[in-house]
């Protein structure tokens, strides 16, 4: 077992009934499908202490390419929310001796701050679930899995669409015959290939 996992035992095992934690974890806790990370997450949402998770970006620390996430406990968080927050997309990547890093901006730190500790939502950053939505979804805890979908509709006319697909079979079949007479110069030039000792 992977020691950080102890280690998150060990929080949860010690903290008072109106504790709070942070704690630093690889990203791949947030979904991992073996019975230990499952289970600890499991507890943590059955017994209402998981107040919130950020997303880290990739090589925040400098030491390690490790993606982390960061998991906020507060035995007292009756309200049954939890606020899942993606901030692996900010940040700017910048070299550090032989180590690659990213670097939050002030504005970027206040960002993620201001939103967690508000509790905002804002569209594909965070979103705030239930405890029933965490455990409809497997008790995971990536806030990517909880983002609605949303899809644009244009509205076009039979004609439209007609001149459309007629393009898109037009520059298919271009390629199509491109294929075929790449396919063709490559079994020539394979024929070609002699043995030479």
């Amino acid at each position: 077992m992977a020691v950080y996992l102890l280690f998150i035992q060990h929080i949860m095992y010690c903290m008072k009934d109106n504790g709070k934690a942070a704690i630093v974890v690889p990203t791949g806790f947030l979904t991992a499908k073996s019975k230990i990370e499952y289970a600890i997450r499991q507890k943590m949402v059955d017994e209402g202490m998981l107040k919130g998770v950020i997303s880290m970006p990739s090589n925040i620390f400098a030491n390690t390419g490790t993606n982390v996430s960061i998991l906020f406990l507060d035995k007292a968080n009756t309200d049954g929310t939890v606020l899942l927050l993606d901030a692996s997309k900010l940040g700017t990547k910048v070299k550090d001796g032989k180590n690659q890093k990213t670097v939050l901006s002030d504005d970027e730190v206040a960002r993620i701050i201001n939103t967690f500790v508000g509790h905002q939502i804002e569209d594909d950053f965070s979103v705030s679930v239930s405890t029933e939505d965490i455990k409809n979804k497997g008790y995971s805890f990536s806030a990517g899995q909880y983002f609605e979908v949303k899809i644009e509709h244009i509205d076009i006319t039979a004609e439209e669409f007609q001149s459309k697909m007629g393009d898109y079979k037009a520059r298919l079949s271009e390629r199509f015959v491109k294929g075929r007479s790449l396919e063709e110069r490559i079994m020539n030039d394979i024929g070609g290939l002699r043995y030479d000792s």
